[in-house]
């Protein structure tokens, strides 16, 4: 599939459907949330160090002016105007379309029951040029938390956190689970980041399975042991052990439910680890194989700040990060769904042919328009 099919999924309607619901556009005479939308995707895809000025000198660009389409209409602003825009518009109207355009994506990869993992990243910046965020050890750096529930290939869910008891995971990715509510009958998978059997007892109720890595000192009464069935030849860890538990809080009190710890060896480094789990019956090594799947998100972290710009912050008020991350979500789905659709390998590789291809069909797009005489369409080449 194209570059150019694979956006043109996304229905044109959308863009004032959500902006006469989130009334984005209220009072604007330029720089519609749709136009927004457009050139933060275009300045996304067509430079690795985005920035305002980039994105003023793209809008007047030909080939953006080509690929907005009628909703550029004329438009002429400079970065400080898109500054402003950007952190005063409606978040509301790119987390929409972020939830709708994944659905759209998610549905097209037949992921709707794929497996989600949560996890969180951060992203560093001097104490001098940001005052809030949270501090970690170094005074002279503050942080912003992204916590990303990655179902299947694709982002679903992103929440962004500054306040400084974010740091800590056991707080931030409850959080994020606790809102979507799409994973009840579900799978999710995180690492040591949640310990708490408050937790653990919520996502039980909630009817959201989980598998998640426990300390090896778990506290915890043995109710039974499972047989441990054969290892499977392409096994990387062998199962010492597969018992249903009574786990216990601070102050010796028990959690609601009885829940799955499942110890095992790691084949390579002969390190011990402990998988906890509300899924009783699977087997244990298919337990397992899914908890492995939690490497993914951190192979999408990787992905959306080497070529996605998303160590970098473009707008530092809590409106600008809000819209920024959700671009980049949208962006990452974009990349995603391309990359798998056609089967290609290296992320570099994916997002270099996914801008030729636009880029191609915004030069058809021209070339229509000139009707062989450039002239015909001069407006798509005049800067402010």
């Amino acid at each position: 599939m194209t570059a150019n099919k694979l956006i043109k999924l996304i229905p044109e309607e959308i863009f004032s459907s959500l902006a006469l619901e989130t009334k984005v556009d209220y009072q604007v005479k330029k720089l519609s949330g749709e136009v927004v939308f457009k050139l933060i995707l275009f300045s996304m895809l067509n430079t690795s160090k985005l920035s305002l000025r980039v994105m003023e000198g793209f809008l007047q660009s030909s080939c953006f002016k080509a690929f907005c389409g009628p909703a550029w209409e004329g438009v002429e602003s400079k970065y400080n105007s898109i500054r402003d825009r950007i952190c005063t518009i409606n978040g509301d109207y790119f987390e929409k379309l972020f939830t709708q355009i994944f659905a759209i994506y998610n549905k097209e990869l037949k992921e709707e029951k794929a497996l989600s993992k949560v996890d969180s990243t951060y992203v560093s910046l001097s104490a001098k040029l940001f005052a809030g965020g949270m501090q970690n050890g170094d005074t002279s750096k503050r942080q912003v938390k992204y916590s990303v529930n990655l179902k299947g290939s694709l982002p679903a869910t992103v929440k962004i956190f500054t306040a400084q008891s974010y740091i800590s995971e056991s707080l931030a990715l409850p959080e994020l689970i606790d809102q979507c509510d799409y994973l009840q009958g579900d799978i999710v998978v995180f690492d040591r980041g949640i310990q708490t059997r408050k937790a653990f007892d919520k996502f039980t109720s909630d009817n959201k399975f989980f598998i998640g890595r426990s300390k090896t000192s778990i506290k915890c009464k043995i109710v039974c042991a499972a047989k441990v069935n054969r290892k499977p030849a392409n096994a990387t860890l062998t199962i010492i052990s597969d018992e249903q538990c009574i786990l216990f809080k601070d102050q010796g009190k028990k959690a609601a439910h009885i829940y799955r710890v499942i110890r095992a060896m790691i084949n390579k480094s002969e390190e011990e680890i402990c998988l906890i789990t509300n899924i009783m019956d699977e087997d244990a090594y298919t337990i397992a194989q899914w908890y492995k799947q939690r490497w993914e998100i951190e192979v999408f972290f990787k992905f959306i700040k080497q070529h996605l710009n998303a160590s970098h912050l473009v707008s530092r008020t809590d409106n600008g990060m809000k819209v920024m991350i959700y671009m980049t979500m949208i962006v990452a789905v974009l990349l995603l769904a391309y990359k798998k659709i056609n089967k290609i390998k290296g992320y570099k590789i994916a997002k270099l042919r996914f801008e030729v291809e636009l880029e191609n069909e915004i030069i058809k797009t021209i070339v229509i328009l000139c009707g062989g005489d450039p002239n015909n369409a001069m407006h798509l080449f005049e800067s402010g």
